[in-house]
């Protein structure tokens, strides 16, 4: 998708020049004649850059900086004058203007500082949404013939540019195993960009992937880029894809057939150049057979399907991803080398892990946090842990099968923490880090009783 660039100049002639220019360069343009309608056109159509004349009739470029600082602060501004002066410049610099440039206009000067304040605007956006998710390790850890087969698996799929589609439980890596595809890939010094399906109310989740229009719904009073915008040129990550709205998959439908979509309120089509992955933790397939998911855009996000591993399939890579984790946390908690001693690991590897490789991440992080001494002892377990060595097993002996086992265990562990938060749905999910969207249908699974 090309950057949009506003140009507002009351001079005509310099708005048709630098318009054919930057058009021959790609960019897509339009133009406005004053301060007041310059405003206007960024709150119609959200541009990447507005290059800003300061002699202007109605309301001059430094009077429209601050207003366009005040309403949209990310917004890149380059400022354009003929009469420039040291102090203008550097008043216009203090409003938060990215450069200066001075009439008459060189066009190799306009071009790079075109450039740089696209790319600037990019990265701006791109590390707001990234905000939090800085520290994110892009590293599988573990040797086990599993986690080995993955990998494999990661390299063929990094190559090619296809959708991909990622199944497993909650808290198995599955955004892990779609930053390892990026850096892999040729999009790799693009963003990536990742969006959770389940974490916004449906009014609102598709104005956050397609971005919307001014007016488009009550309380709309600007235009908003979505991911999309934001994730033009790299990847694209939705993690429980299968929340998507009805209207929301069909417009992902015709993005992946067309390339293109519409901001939600919107007419004018955006192309776009990205890839797709998704994630889920349900048998998309057979929602899709039940007509609880559009059958087409399951096609078109399983062209490569790819499985992660529960972490009870691969309980030999524990000790490994236990030191991974510990020398991560006490270096983060400034603490000194710890290790875990045997004990603990074979506490930690008769464990069931409902929670996957996240629920081990955050005991590890805990124990860390916890502990004075050197190594991570048993008695710095939750009680589970330590039950889980006598008297879990006994109690789950009934069962014939191990899946048996796991979801008796399962329902009790869900059933002790309702029962914690006094039932409350939203606090227990987030207690035991689940998807409130997913612990309700776990509930409605187990024939879990909720009490008032």
């Amino acid at each position: 998708m090309n950057a949009t660039i506003l140009i507002v100049d009351d001079e005509e002639s310099i708005r048709e020049a630098l318009q054919g220019v930057l058009e021959d360069e790609g960019y897509r343009v339009i133009t406005a004649e004053n301060g007041i309608d310059g405003i206007e056109a960024v709150q119609k159509d959200i541009p990447d850059l507005v290059l800003l004349d300061i002699w202007m009739p109605k309301m001059d470029g430094l009077e429209a900086l601050k207003k366009l600082r005040e309403l949209y602060p990310n917004l890149a501004v380059v400022m354009i004058s003929g009469h420039g002066t040291i102090e203008t410049a550097v008043n216009a610099t203090k409003m938060g203007a990215f450069d200066f440039i001075e009439k008459p206009l060189s066009l190799d000067k306009v071009l790079l500082t075109v450039s740089n304040a696209v790319n600037m605007s990019r990265l701006i956006e791109e590390n707001a949404s990234l905000k939090g998710l800085i520290d994110d390790q892009c590293e599988l850890v573990g040797d086990s013939a599993k986690i080995k087969e993955l990998r494999e698996q990661i390299k063929r799929v990094a190559s090619a540019d296809s959708s991909v589609l990622i199944t497993g439980e909650t808290g198995t890596g599955k955004e892990l195993v779609a930053r390892v595809i990026h850096s892999l890939s040729s999009r790799k010094d693009k963003p990536f960009i990742s969006m959770n399906c389940a974490a916004l109310p449906e009014e609102l989740m598709e104005s956050e992937l397609f971005g919307h229009e001014k007016g488009a719904f009550p309380g709309a009073i600007s235009q908003k880029k979505g991911k999309l915008d934001i994730a033009n040129g790299g990847t694209l990550f939705l993690n429980n894809v299968e929340e998507l709205s009805v209207n929301g998959q069909r417009k992902l439908l015709k993005l992946l057939q067309e390339s293109n979509y519409e901001r939600v309120g919107g007419t004018r089509s955006i192309k776009a150049d990205l890839r797709i992955i998704a994630a889920t933790v349900l048998d998309i397939e057979k929602m899709a057979s039940a007509g609880e998911f559009l059958p087409d855009l399951y096609y078109r996000l399983n062209v490569v399907p790819l499985h992660i591993p529960a972490l009870r399939e691969h309980l030999e890579d524990i000790p490994e991803l236990v030191k991974y984790f510990l020398d991560r946390f006490c270096i983060k908690e400034g603490r000194e080398k710890k290790e875990a001693s045997k004990d603990t690991l074979k506490a930690l590897k008769n464990y069931d892990w409902p929670g996957n490789i996240r629920e081990l991440k955050n005991i590890i992080e805990r124990m860390v946090i916890m502990s004075s001494g050197q190594f991570l002892e048993i008695s710095a377990l939750p009680d589970m842990f330590v039950m889980g060595q006598d008297n879990v097993i006994d109690d789950f002996r009934e069962s014939n099968s191990l899946r048996g086992a796991r979801e008796e265990f399962e329902r009790e562990f869900i059933m002790q923490k309702l029962e914690e938060n006094d039932w409350n749905i939203t606090k227990t999910a987030e207690a035991i880090e689940l998807e409130r969207s997913n612990l309700h249908r776990k509930i409605k699974s187990y024939g879990i009783e909720m009490k008032k």
